[in-house]
């Protein structure tokens, strides 16, 4: 799924629009740039775990990375490098899955094997033994300043959500019945959203981002020149 197009698509870009402006990159993108003029860095340019290797510091006025972090090694390590390419007065755009909607209470992800870490929302604590707070995470870099953070769950339907605990069950015909159809009918179609249903009532976590679903944290940060913090959430 194009997380950044959906995102576009759901909440516009109107919002988003105010930070991109001078040069950008656009980290773990793929074909899905958050915006035309962006320049895209994925596997084939470097790896962005160590990211002021392949682009130099300090030289972009805006960072943007969509489901990305949490693939890399370290996290906090990963984002430090991805601070040290924002000149001061530009922006960080961070988007990351919600441990609670997207992981729903198991690590190693579901849905995902390759995410190394998981993301929550101004909790304190988390089920997760990889988890970490977004927010904090970004304040405590070098001179930022808290734009905007908020937790986004648009058209989510929070009935279908498994919770760390629930009872899981196992119905491998009626998943593989129900990923065809969604695959070939779509995610919103009557049959597909019954079967959805089903599954959940036998105890079979649903991943509902494979729909116009939104399961994700949103992080916008400025790099204050003056290297002081401050929050205007």
């Amino acid at each position: 799924m194009k997380e950044s197009s959906k995102t576009i698509t759901i909440r516009g870009f109107v919002t988003l629009q105010q930070f991109l402006k001078g040069r950008v990159i656009d980290i773990g993108a793929g074909n899905d740039l958050i915006c035309a003029s962006a320049e895209g860095f994925d596997v084939s340019q470097g790896d962005a775990n160590y990211i002021t290797k392949f682009r130099p510091i300090g030289a972009y006025d805006a960072v943007c990375s969509s489901h990305c972090l949490e693939h890399m090694f370290n996290a906090n390590d990963a984002l430090a490098e991805w601070w040290a390419l924002v000149k001061p007065g530009g922006y960080l755009l961070l988007t990351v899955p919600d441990e609670d909607l997207y992981e729903q209470g198991f690590f190693p992800s579901r849905f995902n094997s390759d995410h190394k870490a998981t993301f929550r929302f101004r909790k304190p604590e988390s089920w997760s033994p990889v988890s970490h707070d977004l927010e904090s995470m970004v304040s405590r870099l070098s001179g930022a300043r808290i734009i905007s953070a908020e937790l986004q769950s648009d058209n989510y339907d929070f009935s279908l959500q498994f919770k760390f605990g629930d009872r899981v069950g196992s119905s491998r015909l009626l998943t593989r019945i129900y990923l065809k159809l969604e695959k070939k009918l779509g995610y919103d179609k009557p049959l597909v959203k019954a079967l959805r249903r089903r599954l959940f009532l036998k105890g079979v976590p649903i991943d509902q981002t494979h729909g116009n679903v939104l399961a994700q944290i949103q992080v916008v940060a400025q790099k204050m020149s003056d290297l002081s913090t401050s929050r205007t959430v």
